[in-house]
């Protein structure tokens, strides 16, 4: 690709409190996913980039867990210091919350915001569920007396509406710059990291107790065999009670995830997958510091 005099590359940092459509943002703009997306707050729990390249400018997102409240166990402060340091190194922000409802949690994103010195778009979400539509005009005026924003964004992630227009607005706020990464790479994230999540992704839509927060995945083996590709994970809980839970009576939730994330990992790597899962117990990771490091959390 020959590069322009005047391409632009930067880092845009995609901030919000757990739950509010970051994820799934990310997603759509890519059009592929490259973070996974539950109901579930604390889904997204690592820094991810998605890198949208055109002929005139690099896009670099950041997608990051959602800024929250309780920060009492190691994981939930560790997401929360990953989340400002991609505000840190931003050269633009923008700050996602649901255009049907404000939450303290959003007003604490928005004290963080007061000591950006990036500019930051709102971006409005979920405007597909705002009746009647009038209503709208009220959200945008609140946003606007919340913050001085540069720029107020009403869109829909789900549907994709206004997504188009916001990626027109985007290179103007950033650097002057070749591109920081190859064009056909969209994510650096490797193979594993999503295989692992997608499995995490499948155990949080079937278990509803708060089991999806004691949980995580770890791939152990991934080889590529003559019938495809042969991957072994570990469910790790953190209590021998979760065990249970994750595995279901005679293996029903096992079965059940173990099909489901094996007809989404072949699709992502093109080839048939033949996935064993297994349910560990390593008691407290979420708040032991090494754990969580030898886990795959990086400290920011």
């Amino acid at each position: 690709m020959k590069i322009a005099d005047d391409y632009r590359c930067g880092l845009v940092a995609v901030i919000g409190r757990p739950n509010v459509g970051k994820s799934t943002f990310i997603n759509a703009v890519m059009g592929r996913k490259v973070s996974i997306v539950t109901a579930k707050p604390q889904t997204t729990r690592h820094r991810i980039l998605a890198v949208h390249t055109e002929d005139t400018q690099q896009i670099i997102f950041v997608d990051t867990p959602g800024l929250h409240r309780k920060s009492g166990k190691a994981m939930n402060r560790l997401m929360n210091r990953t989340a400002a340091n991609a505000l840190a190194d931003a050269d633009l922000v923008l700050f996602v919350s649901d255009a049907t409802r404000w939450t303290p949690e959003d007003d604490d994103v928005l004290k963080r915001l007061k000591s950006c010195s990036a500019p930051v778009i709102a971006l409005l979400n979920k405007i597909d569920k705002v009746h009647p539509r009038e209503k709208l005009l009220d959200g945008l005026g609140l946003m606007s007396a919340r913050f001085d924003f540069t720029e107020i964004v009403p869109v829909s992630a789900l549907k994709s509406d206004n997504l188009d227009h916001l990626l027109e607005m985007i290179p103007a706020y950033l650097p002057e710059s070749p591109p920081l990464f190859p064009e056909d790479m969209q994510t650096d994230r490797s193979d594993e990291f999503h295989v692992s999540e997608i499995i995490r992704e499948k155990l949080t839509l079937m278990l509803h107790q708060e089991m999806p927060y004691g949980l995580t995945v770890q791939i152990e083996r991934m080889v590529t065999e003559e019938r495809g590709m042969a991957i072994n994970a570990i469910i790790w809980v953190e209590r021998d009670s979760q065990k249970g839970i994750a595995v279901g009576k005679n293996g029903s939730v096992l079965k059940k995830v173990g099909r489901s994330a094996r007809l989404e990992i072949a699709e992502l790597l093109g080839q048939a997958v033949h996935l064993e899962l297994w349910v560990k117990v390593k008691s407290n990771w979420a708040d032991n510091d090494a754990d969580l490091l030898n886990l795959g959390y990086e400290a920011p």
